[in-house]
Formats: C-alpha cells, sequence, structure tokens
C-alpha cells in the first residue's frame, strides 16, 4: 500500500511538472509571437523609413533634399528607437543609444542604423507572417482533417491540399501536427531578431571608448577641481585660524619678553593667553588634519571609523560589515568621508528614524549601501550634497546609484574600484 502511495505521489509529480514544463513553454512561444507580430509592425516603419531616406537622396543632386537629409535621418532614428527598446526588454538587457552631438551625416551609428533598418524592413514583416501564420494553419489542417466528410467534393487545407480521402487526412494532420511543433521554435527566432538589433543598434567599440575616454576627462577634471577646493580649504583654515592664533602666540610672547624686567604680572597674564591661543591653534591644526585623513581610520580601519561615526549619529543607525580589509588607504578616506556627509544628509533633511549602513564588495571593489526609512524625494539638483558624494565617487573611477521614491525608503549605492 504504501509503495503504491509513493508511486502515485511521485506520478503525480511528474505530471504537475509536465504540466508547468508544458504551460511555460507556450507562455514563452505566446510571448514570441507577440514580439514577431510586433517587429512586422516596425518592420513596416522601417520600409516607410528606407523609402523617404531614398526618396530625399534622390532629391540631393537637384539641391532640394541636402537641407533635408539630416532631419530626415532624425525621424528615421524613431522607429529604430522603437526597435531598440523591444530588444532590449526581449533579451532583459539595457542598450544605451550609441548617437553624439552634431551631424547624423557624420555619425558612425546612422550606418548601423541604415543597417537595421534594411535588415528588419527584409526579416521583419516575413517572420510576423510565420509567426501568425503556422498556429493559423495548424488549427486549419486539424479542422480540415476532421471535417472534409462532411463537405462534398473534400475540403482544401492550408497547404493546398484537398482532402478527400482518409489518407489524406491522415496526411493533413500529420501536416498540422509539424506546423503547431514548428512553432515551438518561436523563442528563438524571437532572440535572434532581438540579439540582431542589440548587435547592430548598441554603442560600437569605438563609441565605448570614445565615451570611456570622455567619461575618464571629466572625471579627471571633476578629481582636480576637487583636490584643488580641498588645498584651498586646508589652506584657508590654516590661514585664517591657526596661522593667525600662531601669529598672536608670537606677538604676545614678544611683549611679554619687553615687560619681562619692568611689569612681572603683566607678563603672567600674557603668558596665560599665550597658552590659552597655542592651545586652540592646536585644536584646529587637529581639526584640520582629520579632514585630510581621519585618525580613527589609522586607529580601527574603515569598519571601526564607520561605527564611530554611526555612534555619534542622531540618527539610530545600525552598521554590517562585509567586505575584505587592507583596502587602498585613500579608497578608505574617500568610503569614511561618502558615509560622512550621507549621515549629515539623512540628518539634515530625511526625517528618517533608523538608518542600515552596509560596507561590502570584493578585494577589487568596495561598495557601500546606506539605507533609511524617512520621507525619500532626495534629488542632486536640490544641493543635498548628493553631488559632492558622486564628484567623490567619480574621483575614484566609482559609481553612486540612488533611489529614493516620494515617501522612502531612500538607498545610497557606492561602488568604489581598489584597483586590484
Amino acid at each position: 500500500m504504501e509503495r503504491w502511495i509513493r508511486g502515485s505521489a511521485s506520478t503525480t509529480a511528474g505530471v504537475g511538472w509536465d504540466t508547468v514544463a508544458v504551460t511555460t513553454r507556450l507562455r514563452e512561444c505566446w510571448s514570441a509571437a507577440r514580439y514577431l507580430l510586433v517587429g512586422a509592425g516596425t518592420s513596416l516603419l522601417s520600409i516607410f523609413a528606407l523609402v523617404g531616406l531614398l526618396a530625399v537622396l534622390l532629391l540631393c543632386p537637384f539641391g532640394v533634399g541636402i537641407p533635408s537629409l539630416a532631419p530626415a535621418i532624425k525621424l528615421a532614428r524613431r522607429p529604430v528607437g522603437i526597435d531598440r527598446r523591444r530588444a532590449a526588454r526581449r533579451l532583459g538587457e539595457a542598450i544605451p543609444e550609441p548617437y553624439r552631438d552634431g551631424s547624423p551625416l557624420k555619425d558612425p551609428a546612422t550606418r548601423r542604423d541604415l543597417a537595421w533598418l534594411a535588415i528588419h524592413a527584409a526579416t521583419g514583416m516575413l517572420l510576423g507572417a510565420v509567426a501568425i501564420g503556422l498556429p493559423l494553419g495548424a488549427v486549419q489542417q486539424f479542422v480540415t482533417a476532421f471535417v472534409w466528410p462532411a463537405v462534398p467534393g473534400g475540403l482544401e487545407g492550408s497547404l493546398g491540399i484537398v482532402v478527400t480521402s482518409w489518407p489524406t487526412a491522415a496526411l493533413c494532420f500529420v501536416s498540422g501536427i509539424a506546423m503547431a511543433a514548428a512553432a515551438l521554435v518561436y523563442p528563438r527566432v524571437a532572440r535572434w531578431q532581438a540579439r540582431t538589433a542589440k548587435r547592430l543598434l548598441e554603442p560600437g567599440p569605438d563609441a565605448v571608448l570614445a565615451d570611456r575616454v570622455a567619461e575618464l576627462t571629466a572625471t579627471r577634471a571633476a578629481a582636480l577641481e576637487a583636490h584643488g577646493a580641498e588645498l584651498r580649504r586646508i589652506e584657508r583654515d590654516l590661514h585664517d585660524g591657526t596661522q593667525a592664533r600662531i601669529a598672536a602666540v608670537v606677538l604676545q610672547l614678544g611683549i611679554a619678553g619687553q615687560l619681562y624686567d619692568r611689569d612681572p604680572a603683566t607678563v603672567r597674564d600674557l603668558l596665560v593667553k599665550a597658552q590659552d591661543t597655542a592651545t586652540d591653534a592646536l585644536a584646529e591644526l587637529r581639526t584640520v588634519v582629520r579632514s585630510i585623513y581621519p585618525p580613527l581610520l589609522s586607529e580601527r580601519g574603515l569598519a571601526g571609523a564607520v561605527r564611530a561615526l554611526a555612534e555619534r549619529t542622531p540618527v539610530p543607525a545600525a552598521v554590517t560589515v562585509e567586505y575584505e580589509t587592507g583596502r587602498p588607504a585613500a579608497v578608505e578616506a574617500a568610503a569614511y568621508f561618502v558615509v560622512a556627509e550621507a549621515l549629515a544628509n539623512i540628518t539634515k533633511h530625511a526625517d528618517a528614524s533608523t538608518v542600515d549602513i552596509k560596507l561590502g564588495g570584493t578585494a577589487s571593489l568596495l561598495t557601500l549601501e546606506i539605507r533609511d526609512d524617512g520621507r525619500g524625494g532626495a534629488d542632486e539638483q536640490r544641493g543635498s550634497g548628493l553631488a559632492g558624494i558622486r564628484r567623490r565617487a567619480e574621483a575614484f573611477d566609482g559609481t553612486l546609484t540612488l533611489t529614493s521614491p516620494p515617501g522612502g525608503p531612500t538607498v545610497l549605492r557606492v561602488e568604489l574600484p581598489c584597483g586590484s
């Protein structure tokens, strides 16, 4: 009895698994068929775009089409953009636009767009017709195989075969099965179409390299600007604070030396003031040094320094550490200041009750994730300090990702390469 129960259970499980697999396969085929059908529509748009471009080119020798050529190319980018977005959704991968500023006539992406328009115009409508024709043809074959006796003179199937006997009905039925089975390759065909679109419509290697060079150039300029601003701040703090106090100490000691024999009481007061001024100067100097490289990083490491920041923050903060130690000092200092600035922003603007700080990453990448349950709606453009955090991250070729819907929560994620 027990063996029968186990066998029945395994059989039921196998049937359930087969049902799930068949259902999943049918959903994939239906999704692919819809993709190919929509592709037939965009293929028609591609044909219109090519015809329009050809008409403009034919008018160029007469001087009429030359002014219209650039606008026509930009107009042709619209159906291309539709296919780019469709392919990105199908593949689950982002496909950025490769276009550069300037004339579209000199843009290398224009040639790739034209190649896609030509390929899609030639294949898109055909694939869409097959996507809808195979299932309908299979249904017609099945119906013909069983209904033909009721029709005098036989019945013609979707393949042009007139069914007048049961052998031809069997042939019609088998061909219907073959047509239905052929529809199972729809996902592969749809993926091929999306892959082709991705290869042609994503930025080419030269464009990627040019964008990367431009990004690194901008990052380097921002890093130099931030470095210059930091040097100016340190110089200003030393000049206006520490240097002025040390100069006051020198002046007080000079006056004390002149009055040493004549007025000991005044000299004593001057020495006390000089000591107080020197103490204040030392405190300001320590503050400046901490702003360059916090001593906590040297004493406790990044994890300990971040925990110390969390303990001093008015908002209750929890720290989770999941990263390897031994990062470059400059990277750890940048991470420390990112956390400090983020906590300051949360305290001032977020109206949060809790903060979660997570340190993670690998040996070559340090990641920071700071989450608060505040009111959300954080925006870099409103001067909340996030732009400064982004510049600090980009100075190390890092990235910043901000998610802050109205009502919260706000998640700030920073990735800093470690150069290893």
